[in-house]
């Protein structure tokens, strides 16, 4: 029961934009599918860390320290504030260029760009503070586990869920760019402006938080 609510929890909360679903797209349109499947595991296992601190451990400390969460949301908007404005002003999908490297076979060059992936999707999740936030408000509202052992189930489903929903992403992403062409230009900067402005209500609601 705890894996299967795992699952779903991982799926729901990859649905919002976020950095994560942004990168994933951006990899799939200019690079390749394996390279976007890469991004999307990355962010999985960030998910799954900051779901198993909230699931064992951290929802206590975040409780008995509000101002934690102040912190959290302030920083977090910055960050896809930044992040969302630099996404608004990509320059329009171009075809991805295969690096060259006489010295390296092409078996090296894929784990060279799956390696290459997953760091920006696990770095985007782990340098945004909001997913711990989210995985604390949910942690809060699952069904109590009473042994380490379900809580990691939670944790494990979680991977499961969020790897489903990016892998998901990555796929019909990179079948729709075949579809849209040049026409998906305009994709990253609707996502982009979409990232501003939830940036924009994390900070207010870290101001509000800490007039409170």
């Amino acid at each position: 029961m705890f894996l299967l609510i795992g699952i779903a929890a991982g799926a729901i909360t990859g649905i919002p934009i976020g950095p994560a679903n942004v990168a994933v797209i951006d990899a799939a349109y200019r690079h390749t599918l394996r390279r976007a499947m890469a991004v999307g595991l990355g962010s999985a296992v960030g998910d799954t860390i900051y779901a198993g601190a909230g699931v064992l451990g951290v929802t206590p400390v975040v409780q008995t320290y509000p101002s934690v969460l102040t912190i959290l949301y302030a920083i977090s908007g910055v960050v896809l504030l930044i992040y969302g404005f630099l996404t608004a002003r990509s320059q329009p999908v171009q075809p991805a260029i295969t690096p060259t490297d006489p010295g390296a076979s092409h078996a090296t060059l894929q784990r060279r760009e799956i390696w290459s992936g997953f760091t920006v999707g696990f770095a985007l999740i782990m340098l945004n503070p909001a997913a711990i936030v989210t995985w604390v408000i949910i942690a809060t509202s699952l069904p109590a586990h009473e042994t380490i052992a379900e809580g990691i189930a939670v944790a494990i489903g979680v991977f499961l869920g969020s790897w489903a929903w990016f892998a998901l992403v990555a796929y019909l992403t990179h079948k729709g760019k075949n579809v849209l062409g040049d026409k998906a230009q305009w994709i990253p900067r609707v996502i982009g402006m979409g990232l501003m402005v939830y940036a924009v209500y994390l900070i207010f609601k870290a101001v509000k938080i800490a007039i409170a």
